[in-house]
């Protein structure tokens, strides 16, 4: 058994994801959605954690038969399912109008932030958590003019 003081990058990686997930919950509370600072916490750090155990426990028990397999992202791969699960419980149809899927899409992109840095792709994941950032509160802008543009329509009409 590994010395658990001995591996302080899995304790950074679950600290990072934990941050990560409270960061972009932080974000979908403010704007009053369904999921939000404890929803992608929970998601980020429980999707780092499996994936530290699926990666580590290869490495831990690969020893015990010359026959042993073991897929290191078995575990990992599985989490795509619990995720898909969890974003459709947010998602709402309201007549003709389906809402949550924004909230879906971020548990799913949390869910890959926090698989990447339990498998220790902390660079990428970060670049990601960024660009997508940037990008959305871009087009959260265009969106908010295209709405007001809608409207003015609306009212020219009745």
């Amino acid at each position: 058994m590994a010395n658990i003081f001995t591996s302080y990058d899995l304790y950074v990686k679950i600290i990072l994801s934990g941050l990560l997930g409270f960061f972009i919950g932080w974000d979908r509370t403010s704007k009053n959605k369904p999921a939000g600072l404890k929803t992608y916490t929970y998601v980020a750090v429980s999707c780092t954690l499996i994936t530290i155990v699926s990666i580590e426990s290869v490495k831990e028990f690969q020893h015990l038969s010359a026959s042993l397999r073991m897929d290191p992202m078995r575990l990992a791969a599985q989490i795509v399912s619990g995720l898909g699960f969890l974003g459709a419980g947010v998602i709402l149809k309201d007549g003709l109008q389906v809402k949550g899927l924004t909230s879906a899409a971020m548990i799913f992109f949390v869910g890959g932030v926090g698989i990447g840095i339990g498998a220790g792709f902390i660079g990428i994941v970060l670049c990601a958590v960024l660009i997508t950032f940037a990008l959305t509160h871009i087009g959260n802008h265009f969106e908010e003019k295209w709405d007001v543009e809608d409207q003015k329509k609306k009212d020219k009409s009745d």
